[in-house]
């Protein structure tokens, strides 16, 4: 029996299993891992009386399913920005070792904690000033749990396992000076139990589910969301590594792979592959939103604001720019804002400078040859870009843009000439900076118009064939943008001796339907 501490020390639910599988695999995630479990936990300019500190804990939480149900079933999609009971990770794995592979999983999220002022001879209050000049403020805060378990891949494949991953209920009390009052700091018991199993799909390959369930008896079905929380597993994400096997990603597998991949079901989360790049699927990290593989925290940035989907250098200049007031409260709204703020106020100069930025793309990524290739591995295309006419002047100079016309020119892909009108087939690259690629790949559209970048590369702006909106977005100018590599002509490639026939006619809109909605705009 091994037992995980909570980030406090305190003791979380016991672990079954022993130790020493993918030594260090976690760990290296931490910095990441911390990231999603405390994405949203208090948001700038980290003031209980910000309106949006009143509406928290967005992403991943397990509520009591009669609670979540009790205004009809939820529908599971890949993002855990909504409500649910339970969450569910499948991911493919390759068994190297038959005879020793282990799987490890730890699950991790946070229980809420009411943290409640009260003075002395009055009761609770929603705030004190003590004689020392500080100011208690009543406040959720939130413990971090996790609960792991290590099991035989031969045992997942014959029965799996359910273990609890709750947490016990408790109460803290901590005396004020001068005998003003105190703070009492409650949390309610958490019930809940994650299930792992694996299925063998193919010689070497499995798929391993691991699905975590809110066990708690529901509260009335009239209680509120804040109270409701209590019971809640807040920011749920799992881990998964193991021994004598390899993680298949998901989001760019390996060809032979490829439908297995797609026949994954991943309710409430998105898992990735952690570490770095070269690990070969030593660990996951499924999360209640959407990462790419290998994700990692910028080495620029000194410490969680809480905010990844903002700027480092942003945030760090509106703090510094809050009034003494305003710290005041943060610093009395929970010790994590009081973090931030001392982190700021005593930044040294050059960790500012940092935070600035660093340029990551100007070094192009080194070909990658089948000779060391990482097995199990495919190429993926090289991006197409061609390079500017050298009489052409630079970008900047007066006459850079004559004779381009993003209406009539045409790129050549596949040996068809793509134009204004064309037909096309989306193929877009597994590791994209647009997530929401995932849900075009294989969907037909039409050219709009190409677009001949600064730096001589090429894009395509397309409009979805099934987009009701698609007539809208073109008065509007709003296109989905493509590489020529992510496109498939759905014309034939012609006689290079015959004259190049005109560019169809743009499609009449179709008639939309209650049950169609716009597809996701691209940036």
């Amino acid at each position: 029996m091994a037992e995980v501490l909570a980030e406090d020390g305190s003791k979380s639910a016991a672990t079954q299993g022993g130790g020493g599988l993918a030594p260090g695999a976690f760990e290296q995630l931490s910095a990441v891992a911390d990231a999603v479990l405390y994405e949203g936990y208090l948001l700038y300019p980290y003031r209980r009386s910000s309106a949006k500190n009143r509406v928290r804990w967005q992403f991943g939480v397990l509520f009591p399913r009669d609670w979540v149900e009790a205004d009809g079933p939820v529908s599971p999609g890949v993002s855990g920005s909504a409500d649910s009971w339970y969450q569910q990770t499948e991911c493919l794995l390759r068994v190297r070792e038959p005879d020793s592979a282990r799987v490890r999983v730890r699950v991790r999220y946070l229980q809420m904690q009411r943290k409640q002022v009260e003075e002395a001879g009055r009761g609770p209050v929603e705030s004190l000033h003590t004689g020392d000049g500080t100011v208690h403020l009543t406040f959720d805060e939130a413990l971090p749990r996790e609960c792991e378990v290590e099991i035989p891949l031969d045992e997942l494949l014959r029965d799996g396992r359910t273990v609890a991953v709750g947490a016990v209920a408790g109460e803290d009390v901590e005396p004020l000076a001068e005998g003003a009052g105190r703070v009492v700091r409650g949390r309610e018991e958490i019930r809940a139990e994650t299930t792992v199993t694996a299925e063998r799909l193919s010689d070497g390959v499995c798929r391993i589910r691991v699905r975590t369930t809110n066990t708690a008896p529901a509260p009335p079905a009239n209680t509120a969301r804040d109270q409701a929380l209590r019971r809640a597993l807040i920011a749920t994400h799992t881990l998964i590594g193991g021994v004598g096997v390899e993680f298949v990603s998901l989001i760019d597998p390996p060809t032979d792979l490829q439908a297995l991949a797609r026949a994954c079901r991943n309710e409430f989360t998105f898992p990735v592959l952690g570490g770095e790049a070269g690990d070969a699927g030593r660990v996951v990290l499924s999360a209640p939103i959407i990462l790419p593989d290998h994700p990692q925290v910028a080495p620029e940035s000194p410490g969680d604001l809480h905010d990844a989907a903002e700027i480092d250098e942003i945030l760090t200049l509106r703090t510094m720019l809050l009034t003494d007031e305003e710290k005041r409260e943060a610093r009395a709204t929970d010790p994590r804002a009081a973090a931030i703020l001392d982190r700021v106020d005593t930044m040294p100069q050059e960790v500012f400078e940092r935070l600035h930025g660093a340029v990551r793309s100007l070094t192009p990524a080194a070909s990658t040859t089948p000779a060391d290739r990482p097995q199990g591995t495919v190429a993926s295309p090289a991006p197409v870009t061609p390079e500017a006419p050298a009489d052409r002047p630079a970008w900047w100079q007066e006459g850079a843009d004559d004779g381009l016309s993003p209406t009539s020119d045409t790129v050549l892909v596949d040996g068809v000439p793509l134009a204004g009108g064309s037909r096309v087939r989306l193929r877009p690259r597994g590791r994209g900076a647009d997530a929401q690629d995932m849900f075009l790949a294989g969907r037909t559209a039409e050219v709009a118009a190409v677009f001949h970048d600064v730096d001589g590369s090429v894009h395509l702006a397309v409009t979805l064939d099934d987009d009701p909106a698609a007539e809208l977005n073109n008065w509007y100018g709003r296109f989905h943008y493509f590489r020529p590599d992510e496109l498939e002509p759905l014309e034939p490639a012609g006689d290079p001796d015959e004259p190049s026939a005109p560019a169809p006619a743009a499609a009449p809109a179709r008639p939309t339907t209650d049950s169609e909605t716009p597809a996701a705009e691209a940036e």
